[in-house]
């Protein structure tokens, strides 16, 4: 597990303004543990969520940036959300500045009823570093988080996507080549995609797939590769961790299960299977007007005792794997880039029994800054609670405990 050596990677000060139910808000957070008490449905998750987009400048529980503005927000003119930080770390300080702006249909007044935003409505993003304007590609990877929430048992009870999510989020926070393959990659396979509906009425000639499957196969294969890579670590730390949480009586196994075969193999076989399985494929494809093998066909599989927890586990077998996973990932991560991860709990404890519990709170307390929210108390130590600092959320204000 981390050691308290960790570089001093916080957030000191955070700024938001029409962001979820957050109108107007100046926080500054106290570092290590930080307990975020409230009710359901007052802003406990929501500034969490704030939190990881300043790290990622994406939402871990929403793909459509629309939804992070306030509803009062939609009567400015034009419609925003910004979010601020000042991030304390080894390797310098930095002044996180990202702003939502919302570009659509203009609202007349009374119209903004909703908290979601007209479908015709388009969210720029603009990310500004130490006051310098930054792609997300370049900024993605300086502050790393890890969010521990209730709806992670979804990485194995949902649809693989999920776990292929997953994977790219770990990923794209300590390598930067990873980030720009995936978004080359998901930007060709449209491309390709939009091709084989061509090929498939008859306005396109098959010779015209050659130069988009030479960009699939190019950063298709690094991304394998490095998903490989990364499963084959967090199977390493997560087993030993699955390992005590189990008192010794399971075994935790991380199968990685790419459509096109990696494992053991160099890059230069990989492209040439990913080739081979594309042109095997090329007929299916056409009948079916999509590409059907590639990184986005990937699954990840978890097996205890050898057998598929998705299928086989129990509620608590599953809820002590993804644990097992989320503590592993905080290690390894710290283990990349050297500073130790912020942390994010949202409404974990109330999921886990008094063991789980009791383990997770003794993995945590060596981090530099770790969020959690909770409705009550009642699942903490007090001796855990007197290293805690305190925060009391109502209807999106936050004062201290």
């Amino acid at each position: 597990m981390l050691r308290e050596s960790g570089g001093d990677l916080r957030i000191t000060r955070l700024r938001v303004t029409n962001f979820r139910n957050y109108h107007h808000l100046d926080l500054a957070l106290p570092p290590h543990l930080v307990i975020i008490q409230g009710g359901n449905a007052q802003g406990k998750t929501n500034l969490l969520e704030a939190v990881h987009v300043l790290a990622t400048t994406k939402s871990h529980r929403t793909s459509d940036d629309r939804d992070l503005l306030h509803w009062l927000a939609l009567e400015d003119s034009p419609p925003f959300a910004r979010l601020l930080a000042e991030v304390d770390r080894a390797r310098g300080g930095l002044k996180v500045d990202i702003l939502l702006r919302w570009e659509g249909k203009a609202l007349t007044s009374g119209e903004a009823t909703s908290a979601i935003p007209s479908p015709a409505g388009l969210v720029r993003k603009q990310i500004k570093v130490n006051d310098i304007a930054r792609r997300a590609v370049d900024f993605v990877g300086q502050v790393n988080v890890v969010v521990f929430s209730a709806q992670d048992i979804e990485l194995i009870t949902g649809a693989p996507a999920l776990c292929r999510r997953y994977l790219d989020l770990v990923n794209s926070q300590i390598d930067h080549r990873y980030l720009r393959c995936l978004q080359r990659y998901n930007r060709v396979l449209l491309q390709r995609n939009h091709l084989l509906r061509l090929l498939q009425v008859h306005q396109a000639q098959p010779e015209q797939l050659e130069f988009w499957d030479r960009e699939l196969v190019e950063n298709g294969t690094y991304i394998m590769l490095q998903r490989q890579h990364l499963v084959r670590r967090l199977d390493e730390l997560s087993r030993r961790i699955h390992h005590d949480l189990s008192h010794q009586a399971e075994n935790l196994e991380l199968v990685y299960l790419p459509s096109v075969g990696t494992k053991g193999e160099s890059g230069t076989e990989v492209e040439a299977r990913f080739q081979q399985a594309l042109r095997q494929s090329v007929d299916r494809e056409v009948s079916q007007g999509m590409t059907l093998v590639g990184p986005h066909r990937d699954h990840l599989q978890f097996r205890v005792n050898g057998m598929d927890t998705s299928k086989y586990g129990s509620r608590g077998q599953q809820q002590t794997v993804v644990l097992a996973l989320k503590l592993a990932e905080a290690d390894y991560m710290y283990a990349q880039v050297g500073d130790a991860p912020i942390l994010l709990l949202d409404d974990v404890f109330s999921e886990l029994d008094r063991t789980r519990r009791q383990h997770l709170l003794e993995s945590i307390v060596s981090f530099q800054q770790v969020l959690i929210t909770a409705v009550d108390l009642d699942y903490f130590e007090p001796s855990f609670l007197s290293q805690a600092s305190r925060l009391q959320v109502r209807e999106g204000s936050i004062e201290a405990a």
